[in-house]
């Protein structure tokens, strides 16, 4: 194991000195256009912390102009870049004003009821701990980063903010259906800090759906920590720019609307549960009566939705997302040697003419190896799929391509981690469109091949079946972002 660098020992020894005796630095000097502020410690000397690394500046009550500096540390050392950063802080007696305006948080005021954050009874902020998702890590970094983060906040446990810890896959779909609905429909602003990858953000999608929208309705506000797999969503609306894993954007970020999409399917489908063993029904529309799944990050069928399907054990989980590497090599380079399968399906592409009507285009191909619409940039921090795709701007693309050798599609996905240098390629398309079909018409033998992908849940298509994809119109859920 290498030597830890001195400036780290340094920082993470004054933090400790800091934490446990309320000591602070002095001279803060803070160079903008660096994102870098600089300041002296204990024995003079000189410490740096990066922007990338700063949560946020918080005033110290009854102690103007002094301010805590609270900061991620271990973020972006080796082996250590996908695992949740240590919440540390240094007391500043002043600070310049340009890092304030960078930086600092300002609590509301007494009578203004406009802050993000309120103190009401009950309490309407909530954080969701979803013990299971992606490496497991959630309940860990609650623990030692964010409930210190709502302590600076100024909000309690049970006083201000309600937590819970995910009991089974059901537990985020209850919470929404039986608390954040209700309240949203009365018109309550809520604060949702779900730390969780894109399976939780789905489930609250679907289940603000799952009964009538008031006319009072008010969109919560989600405030994501990216603690799962992909995270496709907090990578897309760069909330893991900076090295907190989401902290500066919980503290300093602002709310916009999430685009979503709905995806229609035929009546035999049916969302595929317990590692693909069991199966249950989707919900109903309820004006079509057709199965219906809402989404905000991604559609696909073929290779994509192959991989994320066989990957969902949880012998592949505890490999992060390196299991989608995996698993493609075990699809590309069957064991029995035959090529990769080629998916077969009637792929049909929606496109508005401007004047009301609808036209679909078919694909002019009867073979199909990876057919994706995204409503997002990334599906993985440097897996850009969609590099034309702007945060939550709510436009749908596709990619898509048909079969060839493993070498070459390896080659093609090889470069979607160059910056989505793919979409430049001759043989994949890549367009936008206003929605997708898919019709399996019996070529599907193996239910195998007829598997959907939506934001990481997988649908199961009866062989003749169909599943038909469109721009969601409603807003029911605001995403906190710094964009």
């Amino acid at each position: 194991m290498g030597a830890e660098s001195p400036e780290n020992t340094l920082r993470e020894a004054t933090a400790q000195v800091q934490e446990e005796d309320g000591r602070t630095g002095v001279g803060f000097t803070y160079d903008q256009s660096a994102s870098r502020l600089t300041y002296r410690d204990l024995v003079s000397n000189e410490i740096t912390i990066n922007g990338a690394d700063i949560i946020g500046a918080f005033p110290k009550p009854h102690k103007r102009p002094e301010h805590d500096i609270v900061y991620a540390l271990d973020a972006n050392e080796p082996g250590k870049q996908d695992k949740p950063p240590r919440v540390c802080s240094i007391t500043a007696p002043k600070l310049p004003d340009e890092f304030l305006h960078d930086y600092g948080y300002e609590f509301a005021s007494d009578d203004e009821k406009q802050g993000r954050f309120t103190k009401e009874q009950p309490p309407n902020t909530h954080v969701i701990v979803s013990t299971l998702s992606g490496t497991c890590l959630a309940k860990e970094f609650y623990e030692r980063a964010v409930q210190r983060i709502l302590t600076y906040l100024g909000l309690k446990e049970e006083e201000d903010y309600v937590l819970h810890y995910t009991q089974s896959v059901k537990t985020i779909t209850d919470l929404t259906t039986s608390v954040f609905l209700p309240r949203a429909n009365q018109g309550t602003r809520q604060n949702i800090i779900l730390l969780s990858g894109d399976g939780g953000v789905i489930d609250i999608i679907n289940a603000l759906l799952s009964a009538p929208i008031e006319q009072a309705f008010r969109a919560p506000e989600l405030s994501i920590l990216p603690l799962g797999t992909g995270n496709a969503l907090a990578h897309s609306t760069g909330v893991t720019k900076d090295n907190t894993f989401g902290l500066a954007t919980l503290v300093r970020g602002h709310p916009k609307q999430l685009p979503i999409f709905k995806a229609t399917f035929s009546p035999g489908a049916r969302l595929l549960i317990e590692e693909g063993s069991a199966e249950e029904e989707l919900a109903h529309d309820s004006q079509s009566g057709a199965p219906t799944l809402y989404g905000g990050v991604v559609c696909s069928w073929g290779m994509h939705a192959s991989l994320v399907g066989d990957s969902d054990t949880a012998e592949y989980r505890k490999y992060g997302v390196e299991r989608f590497k995996m698993a493609a090599k075990e699809a590309l380079f069957p064991a029995d040697g035959s090529p990769p399968h080629a998916y077969k399906a009637k792929v049909l592409i929606f496109k508005p003419d401007g004047f009301g009507q609808e036209k679909w285009e078919p694909i002019p191909r009867e073979e199909h190896m990876y057919v994706l619409a995204a409503l997002v940039s990334n599906l993985e921090k440097s897996f850009t799929i969609s590099p034309d795709s702007k945060p939550l701007e709510g436009q749908l693309r596709l990619v898509h391509f048909g079969p060839m050798s493993a070498e070459e599609i390896m080659r093609i996905m090889g470069l979607v981690y160059q910056g989505g240098r793919h979409v430049n390629e001759p043989a994949v398309g890549y367009e936008e469109i206003g929605g997708l079909r898919i019709e399996f018409e019996g070529k599907e033998e193996d239910a195998r091949w007829r598997r959907v992908c939506v934001d990481g849940k997988i649908i199961r298509v009866e062989k003749d079946g169909w599943v038909e994809l469109r721009k969601g119109k409603k807003h029911i859920l605001d995403v906190v972002c710094m964009a």
